[in-house]
């Protein structure tokens, strides 16, 4: 499965003039190739980055913060106070994704994240979490999302609410961008990893309604 934490490298590609080059580890890749990234990354942890030095990096925020330091302009810095803004979207979204039981509360769970992003989107008046320009919080987000509207569809038959507007044209602005269409799984390989993880197709139809006062009512 394509790691949606693996975000280093487009990251990376966010950076102007900022010279790369990505190798993927997929289920195709030869067992010589994939020992050979074990050598590197001991534990299997991706992404991992080399700067040029030699040294290898395993660590998501510390390629961050590396890749900020090499290439400072166009600045990526999220500031503190919106370095947490959607944080909770992912765990609330693989909760549910794996979920067994209609009853347990998991698909209030995501909407709730949603809808909080939806709030700050709105407050703000601005395309990206911490302004008119994308930072890190949001590249970070952005395979995440990709993830979400992707496997709740196939697995859930299950989208994001319409009346969620701003989430919508978030996830529209990320998925645009050049640098997320290069470095973004296919859908069918995406599928494949959380099928492989254990996500299993839902019987059910899932739908949800956003109610005034923002609670959700499912149908």
């Amino acid at each position: 499965m394509v790691d949606p934490f693996s975000r280093g490298c487009f990251m990376l590609e966010g950076k102007e003039g900022a010279p790369y080059q990505m190798e993927l580890i997929t289920s195709a890749t030869s067992l010589n190739d994939f020992f050979r990234f074990l050598k590197i990354s001991p534990e299997g942890k991706v992404p991992v980055y080399n700067g040029g030095d030699g040294k290898w990096i395993a660590n998501s925020d510390v390629i961050t913060q590396v890749i900020e330091k090499k290439y400072p302009t166009p600045s990526l810095i999220t500031p503190p106070e919106y370095a947490s803004v959607g944080s909770k979207i992912f765990p609330s979204f693989v909760k549910f994704l794996m979920s067994k039981d209609a009853n347990d509360g998991s698909e209030k769970a995501i909407l709730y994240e949603l809808q909080a992003l939806e709030k700050h989107l709105k407050a703000h008046g601005h395309p990206y979490i911490s302004g008119k320009n994308v930072s890190a919080v949001d590249l970070s987000l952005a395979p995440k999302l990709f993830h979400l509207v992707v496997a709740l569809e196939h697995f859930k038959r299950w989208k994001v609410p319409e009346s969620l507007s701003s989430v919508h044209a978030y996830t529209k602005a990320l998925f645009s961008r050049e640098s997320f269409i290069k470095t973004k799984p296919t859908k069918e390989h995406l599928i494949a990893g959380w099928a492989a993880e254990g996500a299993r197709v839902s019987p059910h139809t899932h739908r949800a309604l956003l109610v005034p006062g923002g609670h959700p009512r499912f149908i």
